[in-house]
């Protein structure tokens, strides 16, 4: 028996643009709810604009890779600094607390998987609808139930920003 065959393209998948502080967008590519695949994940793209970040937070019951292929900044792990550039990956195992800064001056842009999946929801929860070609909305804020959301989704313990 075969699995299933997917590609897809720059312009598919769902997108939404991010509140403060990580500002940028998320693409959500794949995940195997949809697919019916065995293993269990979802994954996308962020990007995350100039002189922002993605807070400190953990994943309980998940475990992450992360693969640069766009800008520069820092990756907090643990308390401990790491450069990040094009090239650079990361697993981040349950409870790894984590957060990302962009410090350059263009786009820092990774490739996100989560395993067992859900990320893509989260981003849905929190994010609002972008289609390619949109204009850039104005950094806006953060649901008001985004502890609710965080609980429900992915998310361990969060920094409070």
């Amino acid at each position: 028996m075969e699995g299933k065959a997917v590609v897809i393209g720059p312009q598919d998948g769902s997108s939404y643009w991010q509140p403060k502080p990580a500002n940028g967008f998320v693409r959500t590519l794949l995940n195997s709810k949809d697919l019916g695949s065995t293993a269990v994940f979802s994954a996308g793209t962020q990007t995350v604009d100039p002189g922002c970040w993605v807070r400190e937070h953990c994943h309980s019951d998940h475990e992450e890779i992360i693969y640069i292929y766009e800008g520069t900044g820092i990756a907090k792990v643990d308390g401990q600094e790491h450069e990040l550039a094009p090239g650079v990956c990361l697993f981040l195992g349950k409870n790894r607390k984590h957060s990302f800064h962009n410090t350059g001056t263009g786009p820092l842009s990774f490739f996100w998987t989560l395993m067992p999946g859900g990320l893509d929801d989260f981003f849905a929860q929190i994010g609002r609808p972008r289609q390619p070609g949109d204009e850039k909305p104005d950094p806006f804020e953060r649901p008001a139930n985004i502890a609710e959301i965080e609980a429900r989704t992915v998310f361990g313990w969060t920094q409070k920003v």
